[in-house]
């Protein structure tokens, strides 16, 4: 029998208190970026070996609240990270998004895929800061902040 990896998360909740449910559309945006970090992700805490854990995201303000557990429920760790830093990058990620999501309709192939390049490297650059804020108290690799920022922007997503 396969054991599962240890470093990584098994489960993502979001605290309905503070991150209650949306239109239709957002919910979507938030169950898939739930969905894409559970299947294939990297997570660990260093100096434990006591995973696989579930990560719960709360909203604190301008801040996300982050309470990871062990499968038997223990919480091994909590904290908090500013959304100050994010937000000039969110507000030029959903704006090339919503360029990106009009000009799929009327530009050229060759248009879209510049505005999908920017797209892109908005994301990389909001990974690469999310996984520099995490970095003393969460591992992750370059995907899982990949997948982590695309679950940041669907909170944020107005």
């Amino acid at each position: 029998m396969n054991e599962a990896p240890k470093s990584r998360l098994y489960e993502v909740l979001l605290d309905e208190a503070t991150l209650p449910r949306l239109a239709t559309d957002q919910d979507h945006e938030r169950a898939v970026a739930i969905f894409d970090l559970v299947e294939e992700n990297s997570f660990a805490l260093p100096g434990r070996d006591d995973g696989p854990y579930s990560l719960t995201v709360a909203q604190l303000e301008a801040k996300l609240s982050f309470e990871i557990r062990t499968e038997a429920g223990a919480t091994v760790a909590e904290f908090v990270v500013s959304m100050t830093p994010f937000r000039p990058l969110l507000k030029d990620y959903f704006l090339v998004c919503e360029t990106y999501y009009s000009a799929i309709r009327t530009a050229t192939p060759r248009e879209i895929e510049a505005i999908d390049r920017e797209r892109t490297g908005l994301h990389n650059e909001g990974a690469a800061l999310l996984a520099a804020r995490l970095a003393d108290k969460v591992q992750i690799d370059k995907g899982t902040a990949r997948r982590m920022f695309a679950l940041i922007s669907a909170l944020h997503w107005k």
